[in-house]
């Protein structure tokens, strides 16, 4: 498990892309493992290379943008650019759905359009890997997907589970480095922000808001409790030995 000296907080830091994507169900943990969490805001806030470097753990939250909007979005590339240092230095980095995504472009991978938006609470098939991995809590339950775009699996990386639509759903490098296409930090509260921000994505797809309300409350207490079992494992996994880099 990561520690640090006694004198200096443990920080999280978290590349957000939406005020609302944030680490949800992953904040509980995170504070009862006396974790200091910090966010910035991907498009407004200055992120530096050394900032990125220097904190204990990396989270890069997802969004509705493609990594490949860098003509629309120009600081993807300079996100992309440092979370690359940080893979590169194989320092504890988590990513969630575009976050996934910036860390397989940063590995060297292509991200490009799934045959077709996933959307919804849809199980993940696991593979060897995932089951004796942190994602095994995600074994018996339908998980939240949001996404429309896919990737290749990174040179290297070892796959942890798929689905029909997207066959590298998880994947990590190592111990400490991990993307995860779906979203198991979407906590109990504050989902009807979700429905209300990507209001006009669910009508184009034609997904009823009432019936996907009503099945992501049904599921969301084993959907927190599993997040909180995953995020956990991951911690407990980490190493900080010096290790060779990517």
């Amino acid at each position: 498990m990561i520690s640090g000296p006694e004198s200096r907080n443990k920080i999280v830091l978290a590349f957000r892309h939406l005020a609302f994507e944030d680490l949800g169900a992953f904040a509980d943990v995170f504070a009862n493992r006396d974790y200091t969490i910090e966010y910035r805001d991907m498009g407004v806030d200055q992120v530096s290379t050394d900032e990125a470097m220097a904190a204990d753990i990396l989270i890069i939250l997802g969004g509705p943008i493609s990594v490949n909007d860098v003509g629309m979005f120009p600081f993807l590339a300079d996100e992309c650019t440092v979370i690359a240092e940080r893979l590169k230095a194989k320092q504890p980095t988590l990513g969630i759905c575009l976050g996934a995504q910036l860390m397989a472009q940063a590995l060297g991978a292509s991200v490009y359009a799934a045959s077709k938006p996933e959307i919804g609470l849809v199980p993940i098939i696991l593979t060897h890997a995932g089951e004796n991995a942190a994602t095994r809590y995600f074994k018996t339950i339908k998980i939240l997907h949001w996404h429309g775009e896919t990737f290749d699996l990174p040179l290297g990386a070892l796959r942890l589970a798929s689905t029909d639509i997207c066959s590298n759903q998880a994947f990590s490098l190592g111990p400490n480095i991990m993307g995860l296409q779906f979203h198991p930090e979407a906590g109990p509260d504050g989902f009807e922000r979700w429905l209300i921000g990507h209001h006009v994505e669910l009508m184009k797809h034609g997904i009823d808001i009432g019936v996907f309300r009503q099945a992501y409350a049904a599921a969301q207490a084993a959907l927190a409790q599993a997040a909180k079992n995953f995020l956990n494992a991951w911690l407990d996994g980490l190493v900080t030995k010096s290790i060779d880099p990517i």
